[in-house]
């Protein structure tokens, strides 16, 4: 039988059924692996490998730096440990804070359980959630400069916000910043994004999220039931 093309809707259906295989087996590679990025590593190929084993998966330029940068996908994949739901992104600039990274995320959150007895492994998925680029920006920061914006607030007003935020970021591009966030008020974004050399992206508003958001998919959600 001759393999689709990917398409997010086949994305999104095959991570709900990695997530439900991977809750009940009992993993012998990754017992008594305490390093979350081994972890995340293992999570992360085998769950690729599922991908090109069912679908046609245009890779693109991996120049984009991210796991799936074709156009129609634009998506980067990302697993992380339930007690401490984040990751690191590539900075490009200051503004992905405010309008998003410029790609979608799916959002793999586990739980590890070694068993002694049978020197095995299980990974719980307690949550998998597909957010849209658009849903990218950091929360804090895009709920406050659109109430900045409904309150009347001028250019200076916003460039002293992003100042006290230290955003990184010259005066110059401040600037150009709060010129956008009145012509094009930022969607409010649901990841907290901390600066760094690289963003530091945290995912608990995502996890502990019970309202339907547009842009947001909880593919798995055992955290709220």
């Amino acid at each position: 039988m001759s393999k689709k093309k990917l398409t997010l809707k086949n994305l999104i259906e095959l991570a709900e059924k990695f997530c439900k295989q991977e809750s009940t087996f009992e993993n012998s590679e990754l017992f008594g692996i305490t390093d979350g990025k081994a972890v995340g590593t293992y999570i992360e190929h085998k769950f690729k490998q599922l991908l090109h084993k069912n679908y046609i998966v245009d890779t693109g330029s991996s120049a984009k730096g991210i796991d799936l940068p074709s156009k129609n996908i634009n998506t980067d994949i990302k697993v992380t440990s339930i007690k401490q739901p984040q990751s690191s992104s590539p900075f490009k600039n200051a503004q992905q804070k405010i309008f998003g990274l410029g790609y979608n995320i799916l959002v793999f959150v586990y739980e590890k359980k070694d068993n002694p007895k049978n020197e095995t492994t299980i990974l719980d998925f307690k949550s998998c959630a597909f957010i849209d680029k658009t849903r990218t920006a950091d929360f804090t920061t895009t709920f406050r400069l659109n109430e900045m914006v409904k309150d009347g607030a001028i250019d200076d007003d916003i460039i002293a916000y992003l100042n006290d935020k230290n955003i990184p970021a010259d005066d110059i591009t401040l600037s150009l910043i709060a010129k956008q966030v009145f012509e094009n008020p930022p969607t409010i974004g649901y990841l907290t994004i901390s600066n760094a050399l690289q963003w530091r992206l945290q995912y608990k508003r995502v996890v502990n999220l019970t309202n339907k958001i547009k842009g947001i998919t909880k593919i798995i959600d055992k955290v709220n039931k």
